[in-house]
């Protein structure tokens, strides 16, 4: 007799990156760290093989007083300056005006998460990308949602139709429609929507919201690491141009902005044209956020708002270091991947480049035979991870040729 609910999945969670990255790390042990190339972990890593924790962020948060790091934050929807400041963060260089809240959220996570189970009721589906942070799925599953997934690409561009196709499916069952898109550098392909695909995904989802609520899912966890930050959220002036139907939530991650991966501190910021709707989706936020998490770390947010406000300048330069790290990481092995044919979906900025392989048995065996040559990268949906932003110049250079000797010799 089980002793959970009926509808709990008593699969074991199979964390792949981790459990790859720790096979990495034992491999380094007995091998040497010159003789693996870890290219697992989704985090930023600077040359010497260690973890970025920006100096900005963390000589402030070592002195913030003690009693601030121990104390609950003003609310649990959060401190009303840290909400401030992330919708001031989140659309700058925009000209986003629509009527919004902001809310807290244990890291990017906690937004998109709370985003679910917000607008959907339990046995209703959540559409999302073939290709996407495998999270996604156990998120839907957790809340008993079904899911439809749409084709991330067609050639080298979004594939629009197929989000049509997966919206049209969906509203044979539903009159709603909860569509997630990982954009800006998207985890795992580093694809960004351009100007144009933005508004014609907006007009999209303006006719989809004819026939019942809308709810865009944006998840910009990635945004700052942007080749173009200036124009990184340009394209949210297409928001303005929602009909009465549609929302969006954009889901924000201090998490990967400010290299504080375990200070759990993100927000949801939603979006609609009527101040009456946005307030209603802010209620069940409210609750959910009381009843699943009740507090936000307080000094996270303290510290978000001070690195933003007083320190942003020196912030936003030593950012850009690792930006332009990770931009010569992923040239150096595009462009020996271009040289010796190895296909990868198409990249534009971003954390992550991944390897073409869309039949995912052949991918399977393609990645156990890289960690065999002491190769470690994520498997994915159709397709092999690897993650430039922990990966060092010197290993990226002929990186790409190993990858696709091993690849060719695997059927």
């Amino acid at each position: 007799m089980a002793f959970t609910r009926k509808t709990a999945s008593l699969v074991p969670i199979k964390d792949t990156v981790f459990a790859v990255a720790d096979m990495a790390k034992k491999d380094k042990a007995e091998h040497g760290e010159d003789a693996v190339t870890d290219a697992t972990i989704g985090s930023l890593y600077g040359e010497d093989g260690k973890l970025v924790a920006f100096d900005t962020v963390f000589d402030h948060y070592d002195v913030i007083d003690h009693r601030t790091k121990a104390a609950y934050a003003s609310s649990f929807t959060g401190n009303p300056d840290y909400r401030k400041e992330v919708w001031d963060w989140v659309t700058q260089g925009s000209s986003l005006n629509l009527p919004h809240s902001v809310i807290a959220t244990p890291g990017g996570t906690g937004a998109v998460s709370t985003s679910m189970v917000t607008f959907l009721d339990a046995g209703q589906t959540v559409i999302l990308p073939d290709i996407a942070w495998g999270s996604y799925s156990l998120m839907a599953a957790q809340d008993n949602l079904k899911t439809v997934k749409y084709q991330m690409f067609e050639g080298d561009h979004f594939n629009l139709a197929s989000v049509k196709n997966a919206i049209e499916e969906v509203h044979k069952t539903q009159d709603r429609i909860v569509l997630v898109v990982n954009s800006p550098c998207h985890n795992p392909t580093g694809y960004s929507l351009s100007d144009e695909e933005w508004k014609e995904l907006t007009d999209l989802l303006n006719e989809a919201g004819k026939t019942g609520p809308v709810i865009l899912v944006n998840d910009i966890a990635y945004i700052d690491y942007s080749y173009n930050l200036a124009h990184s959220r340009a394209y949210m002036d297409c928001f303005n141009q929602f009909s009465d139907q549609v929302m969006g939530v954009i889901c924000f991650s201090c998490s990967k902005t400010l290299t504080s991966y375990g200070l759990r501190c993100g927000a949801a910021v939603i979006v609609a044209k009527q101040e009456s709707d946005v307030r209603d989706a802010e209620i069940v936020f409210e609750k959910n956020a009381r009843a699943t998490w009740s507090n936000i770390p307080n000094a996270a947010m303290k510290n978000f708002v001070w690195v933003v406000t007083e320190k942003r300048d020196t912030f936003l330069k030593e950012k850009q270091k690792y930006i332009d790290l990770m931009k010569e990481r992923s040239s150096v092995f595009l462009k020996e991947a271009e040289e010796c044919g190895l296909e990868t979906y198409p990249y534009k900025e971003g954390f992550f480049v991944t390897i073409k392989v869309e039949d995912n048995d052949r991918a399977e065996r393609i990645h156990a035979e890289l960690m065999k040559n002491h190769i470690y990268t994520v498997l994915v949906n159709k397709g092999i991870r690897v993650a430039c932003c922990s990966l060092p110049v010197k290993k990226a250079h002929g990186l790409a040729a190993r990858m696709k000797k091993i690849a060719d010799s695997v059927h």
